[in-house]
């Protein structure tokens, strides 16, 4: 005998499940799991010995009074442990009154803190791992033994023991100083001014590239033109057209006689410069391209775009040799060096992503910056390169890409940066200003706000690249104002004339 089955509309069946579903799981919801008392004690314990072992019998009641004065002398001026009355109660031991150093051994005889000898300095700095040693060795920002070499002889109040044992890559915690670390004077740089305004341009000029001679420079422009001006008097030599958009990025080669360009039209071009053609084209990119770059020593060619990747082209064959992929928004800029890693890019996704060439990954990944990458500059002799964003201007060290400091001062959307040999650091900011950076102390010696050329709005003003020549006796700007701007060195200025104006200011170094 069959038994009707009763007949229900889908959605009262959808609403039963939801129904069973909710009180098998959720009926529980907002009640949390009862404490087990034996694995919270396991928890604890292990948490304890991990994180806090080092700490973990500090304070001990004393133990004779000849050991608490033999400790008195060793511990004079630590303002972080007081002791009450004269007669204090606790002696430190199990660790040392600093905080704590990787590898700071404590004399076996006493189990007592001594600030370490030159020579057991020196062995602990060869006891740390290599990188960190190198890291704090060769900063280049003012690190704190920097600073104390260059801040006379009051703020060298603590032990020197204490300096070297900064220099060697033990702790650099502030606590081991009574006076915070302040910066070492800037040096020395003459102030830039305005040489020539070189217009042509029907557009924004959004590109700049000299090349290697030093004879001539190339521009980019959003009137769909590249040209190419003479650097010693500024005249226009030639005028290239090709691409149906705007021209983001200009690149001369100094192993061939190519000038390659990318543009918004989404091609890559290779011009021979013999024959001022276009020779080759290198397809693949499905967005706009922004910017490219020519690796030193190898024929390879790397492209960044607005879909998100870079790629990587053999030159001569035109292959797509790697997509580097990683990256959540447009790639802005991309720089290529000989040296470990060999391709940096960064986005406007707010990361940087240093590149392994031969394997075509990401080696490492900085997540500092909180606004857009727009532009990376390395620095011509040092193994450091910079990074511009409308948060601040950040300088790293390679190949890690070690935070070193930040250059902030520079309020607006920094499109563009260049460094010379001397240490000058030039940002260029979607506003008009340039600011002017010492590379090593990260101050600012200079500022200047060009006006437009007459017949422009003052909101055309902004700075799109800016290249130093290869006498770095020129600055070269791409404006809005559809010119290009000469600078160079005032010749007149000395330091007397220009002092620079500068205050040992307490160091707000922030860590990220």
């Amino acid at each position: 005998m069959t038994e009707d089955v009763q007949k229900h509309s889908v959605h009262t069946l959808v609403f039963r499940s939801l129904k069973r579903t909710h009180d098998m799981f959720v009926s529980d919801h907002a009640k949390s799991i009862a404490l087990d008392d034996e694995s919270h004690k396991l928890k604890m314990g292990t948490k304890l010995k991990a994180d806090y072992g080092a700490v973990l019998h500090m304070p001990v009641l004393k133990e004779g009074k000849d050991r608490i004065l033999h400790l008195s002398g060793s511990m004079q001026g630590q303002q972080g442990y007081t002791q009450p009355g004269d007669d204090p109660e606790y002696l430190i031991t199990g660790t040392h009154a600093y905080p704590s150093g990787p590898g700071l051994a404590l004399t076996a005889d006493t189990k007592m803190h001594r600030n370490p000898s030159e020579g057991g300095v020196h062995s602990m700095a060869l006891a740390l791992p290599p990188s960190q040693v190198r890291l704090d060795a060769s900063r280049t920002a003012a690190s704190v033994a920097d600073i104390h070499r260059h801040a006379g002889g009051a703020e060298r109040s603590h032990p020197q023991s204490v300096v070297s044992l900064l220099e060697g890559g033990g702790t650099r915690n502030s606590a081991l100083m009574r006076k915070a670390p302040t910066m070492p004077k800037p040096q020395w740089h003459p102030p830039w001014k305005l040489f020539r305004v070189i217009s042509g341009h029907l557009g924004w000029v959004r590109s700049i590239a000299v090349e290697p001679g030093n004879q001539w420079f190339v521009t980019g422009s959003a009137d769909r033109t590249i040209k190419i001006w003479d650097l010693a008097s500024g005249k226009l030599k030639l005028s290239l057209t090709g691409h149906i958009s705007t021209v983001r990025g200009v690149a001369v080669s100094s192993r061939s006689p190519y000038l390659f360009s990318c543009g918004e039209d989404k091609q890559v071009k290779c011009w021979d410069l013999e024959y001022n053609k276009v020779i080759r084209h290198y397809h693949g990119h499905l967005s706009a391209v922004y910017d490219l770059d020519l690796h030193p020593t190898i024929d390879v060619l790397v492209t960044c775009s607005r879909d998100a990747t870079a790629r990587v082209w053999d030159i001569r064959t035109k292959a797509n040799v790697h997509t580097l992929t990683g990256h959540t928004n447009t790639v802005a800029t991309v720089r290529c060096q000989s040296a470990e890693p060999q391709i940096i890019t960064g986005s406007h996704d707010s990361t940087i992503r240093l590149w392994d060439l031969i394997a075509g990954k990401t080696r490492a990944t900085l997540t500092n910056h909180k606004k857009s990458v727009r532009t990376l500059v390395l620095h011509p002799r040092q193994y450091t390169f910079a990074s511009g964003s409308a948060d601040n201007i950040k300088q790293w060290m390679f190949p890690d890409g070690n935070f070193i400091q930040n250059l902030s001062g520079h309020n607006a959307i920094i499109n563009t940066l260049a460094v010379n040999s001397d240490g000058v650091l030039v940002s260029g900011a979607d506003n008009g200003t340039i600011h002017m950076w010492d590379w090593r102390t990260g101050y600012n010696f200079q500022r200047i706000h060009a006006a437009v050329q007459p017949g422009s709005l003052d909101s055309e003003s902004g700075i799109f690249a800016c290249v130093f020549d290869h006498s770095e006796s020129r600055l070269i700007t791409a404006e809005a104002d559809k010119t290009i701007k000469v600078y160079k060195e005032d010749d007149t200025a000395t330091e007397e004339s220009h002092p620079v104006s500068w205050k040992p200011e307490i160091l707000k170094r922030k860590r990220f």
